[in-house]
């Protein structure tokens, strides 16, 4: 057992396990992993990152003062599962992604075995459940070091659409000491999946409050979406909505994804193709202009993990509109900082667009709201110190 005043003294070790972090400075993948790597030093814990391998990067890096270990699993041309989102696309479409996935996992385990032996850390922190929380267990099994891990959302709706990702869940969530989620709505799908082990604590990721602060100008008329281009976040029926509203706003949409064709095809038939942006995927700098210039951001999705982008938006001082879903929830307070539709539909959703493009002064007075909520909760310094605190807790005796 780990001597518990010897790590306080000393500082602890964490060997953080991700399929997704920044392949360089200003990388959007996984930034939040690596801001709170960051923020975690001045809690005196250092942080190693064990993520896998991809095209052009090298094997060992640092990144914003953080020491990265990548690890190799497929020849080159296969090395594509990790960093863009589309693991499980590829994976079910391919049998070359499958093998390239079993090969992931054990080339995963064998590397945390090495990395756990030359870093020597005091705890694992897998985040997402899969592929890195099974990794995680099977360390965990084989060396005895607590295991945290984290639930961000894609993980935890895998477990609910694929039966047989149910035991494999129960099975990481019982092998560690602890496990988080970073919304409320996702400690309770997670438990509900998984009821034999204990709920899994709120511990949201850190968000680049240096970056997200707000402007002077701002178009009364723009909105904004941000994400990926397809069924889950729900865009279409932002179209749809577009289409409905009183007021002839106009639409940045930031992200890329198999729906984009299919979208704009969707914008033109409604008649709103010059009234909608497509700028792809921007880098953050860009983004946050976007938001400090929006009247509003939409969050259309259904059963969000927990919006991220609605947490940059408010830090802009945007107020959001969202669906009464998932874990936007613990952002968006209704009428206090945005507002939450509870119908599920295009004419709900072109209402509160409405509603919000008519009140300009009460907008702007919900942003200035959002933005001291979300401090609150979400400023690299409070998520640091809550982890530090989680980690103190998993290696006590």
């Amino acid at each position: 057992m780990i001597n518990l005043a010897a790590a306080e003294r000393e500082g602890l070790r964490v060997l953080f396990l991700t399929h997704a972090f920044p392949r360089w400075p200003g990388d959007a993948a996984g930034s939040f992993i690596l801001r709170l790597a960051k923020a975690l030093k001045n809690e005196r814990v250092a942080v190693t990152v064990l993520t896998p391998h991809a095209p052009d990067l090298p094997l060992r890096d640092t990144i914003d003062g953080v020491p990265v270990v990548r690890f190799r699993y497929a020849p080159a041309s296969l090395e594509t599962l990790a960093y863009t989102g589309t693991m499980a696309e590829q994976v079910r479409g391919s049998w070359l992604a499958r093998g390239a996935l079993a090969s992931f996992l054990g080339a995963g385990i064998w590397r945390a075995v090495r990395e756990q032996h030359r870093t020597a850390p005091s705890i694992l922190h897998a985040h997402w459940w899969f592929p890195s929380g099974t990794i995680g267990a099977a360390i965990s099994y084989l060396t005895a070091l607590p295991l945290v891990t984290t639930m961000h959302g894609s993980d935890v709706r895998l477990a609910r659409s694929i039966k047989p990702a149910r035991a494999a869940l129960g099975w990481v969530l019982g092998s560690s000491r602890t496990s988080t989620t970073v919304s409320r709505w996702l400690a309770t799908e997670a438990h509900a999946l998984a009821p034999s082990r204990p709920m899994p604590l709120v511990a949201p990721m850190p968000v680049a409050t240096e970056l997200f602060s707000p402007g002077d100008e701002r178009d009364a008329n723009e909105l904004l979406y941000v994400g990926r281009l397809n069924a889950q976040k729900g865009i279409e029926l932002l179209l749809q909505s577009l289409a409905r509203t009183r007021h002839r706003a106009t639409l940045d949409v930031v992200g890329d994804g198999p729906d984009g064709e299919s979208l704009r095809i969707l914008a033109s038939s409604l008649g709103i193709s010059d009234r909608v942006t497509w700028r792809g995927t921007l880098p953050q700098q860009d983004l946050a202009a976007l938001y400090r210039r929006a009247a509003a951001l939409v969050v259309p999705s259904r059963d969000e993990g927990l919006g991220l982008v609605a947490v940059e938006s408010l830090l802009c001082e945007t107020p959001v509109i969202a669906f009464d879903s998932g874990g936007l929830r613990d952002i968006v307070l209704h009428e206090r900082t945005g507002l939450l539709v509870k119908d599920f539909s295009a004419a709900s959703l072109a209402e509160s667009i409405d509603q919000l493009l008519d009140n300009p002064a009460q907008a702007r007075e919900w942003g200035t709201a959002g933005r001291e909520s979300v401090l609150s909760v979400f400023a690299p310094e409070v998520v640091s110190r809550n982890y530090a605190t989680i980690y103190r807790s998993a290696i006590a005796p």
